[in-house]
């Protein structure tokens, strides 16, 4: 007896060839880490597959959705002491470059995001990257709006102290 399989659900396959550059991105932005951002990548679109039925819909919103997941696995995994890592003596080969390596300032941003703190660098990224409003970034990481703001211009003056930002001659005097 052979395995009966499912067929793909209707839309799905759509979704994740036209969105997944730009959820991998986002995944990566969320850890500072292309790899990470990919297996980030990978529980959202998991997710989003369990629960096609209703985010396949006309009014569903696959991709807020795995966001949303993506935001909730990377707060927990933080939290986590140990991740699962095994040493080994030898590194896999790398596979090709991802997007992060593309330019000088890609890398540049990704290594600054890397060094904030965890609740910083979520923040930061459904602010800027994501465009979510303070309110829809509280509601997501379930804190105040406060908190979202007292993140965000932590965060900022991290980047700002490291160098990747320069400032313009209209803000200064």
């Amino acid at each position: 007896m052979g395995l009966l399989r499912r067929a793909e659900p209707a839309g799905y396959e759509d979704f994740v060839a036209s969105r997944y550059r730009e959820i991998v991105r986002f995944g990566a932005l969320l850890t500072g880490d292309g790899r990470l951002g990919e297996d980030l990548a990978q529980e959202g679109l998991i997710a989003a597959y369990r629960s096609w039925h209703r985010l396949g819909a006309p009014d569903g919103r696959p991709e807020a959705y795995v966001r949303q997941v993506m935001v909730r696995t990377a707060t927990r995994a933080r939290r986590r002491r140990w991740h699962g890592e095994v040493p080994t003596e030898e590194l896999p080969d790398a596979s090709g470059r991802g997007f992060a390596d593309q330019s000088d300032l890609s890398v540049q941003v990704l290594a600054s995001l890397r060094r904030l703190p965890a609740d910083q660098r979520v923040v930061l990224v459904l602010r800027c990257w994501a465009d979510a409003s303070e309110a829809e970034v509280a509601q997501i990481l379930g804190v105040a709006v406060g908190t979202v703001k007292s993140r965000t211009s932590r965060a900022l003056a991290a980047l700002r102290a490291s160098g990747l930002f320069v400032e313009s001659s209209k803000e200064t005097p």
